[in-house]
């Protein structure tokens, strides 16, 4: 896999494009006034406000760098019609210890255990990957090994 590659879904994708137009348009704007009101105060270096308002826009730059790349870097997952391997987008429903758990493999920028969505990157995602309905899949996780069975692909 190539380590540029960016795997998002189209709304996160739009989300990020969107937090993208926001930092730009309105949040460095905001602090460049911040900054200059501050400079008008006069003495900076005492000036906690000015030196906040440069921290933020510190911040602000690098979020828009690492916005930059995340989008230019973006591969859509699109669904998989083959529910017979498992793939990015996949939504798999495995049995550990006799309980099914229900997972959503994602790329690194949407990871949420909450809602099962682990990264194509994650150790448990990793092992997944290209594996079938029946196919026990041994995962080493810090509690030591486990073996998930596939029962379904969607």
């Amino acid at each position: 896999m190539d380590n540029n590659i960016q795997y998002l879904t189209k709304e996160s994708l739009q989300n990020l494009t969107t937090e993208l137009e926001t930092i730009r348009n309105k949040t460095i704007p905001d602090i460049a006034k911040r900054i200059d009101e501050a400079k008008q105060q006069g003495d900076l270096s005492e000036n906690a406000e000015y030196h906040q308002a440069r921290e933020d826009m510190s911040w602000a730059q690098s979020r828009v760098q690492e916005l930059d790349q995340l989008i230019q870097n973006a591969q859509i997952i699109e669904k998989s019609t083959d529910h017979n391997i498992v793939s990015i987008g996949s939504n798999v429903t495995v049995k550990i210890n006799g309980k099914t758990k229900d997972y959503t493999i994602v790329g690194p920028q949407e990871i949420d255990p909450s809602k099962g969505y682990i990264s194509n990157e994650s150790p448990l995602g990793q092992a997944f990957l290209k594996h079938k309905i029946k196919d026990k899949v041994e995962v080493m996780t810090p509690a030591g090994k486990n073996v998930y069975e596939i029962i379904a692909i969607k």
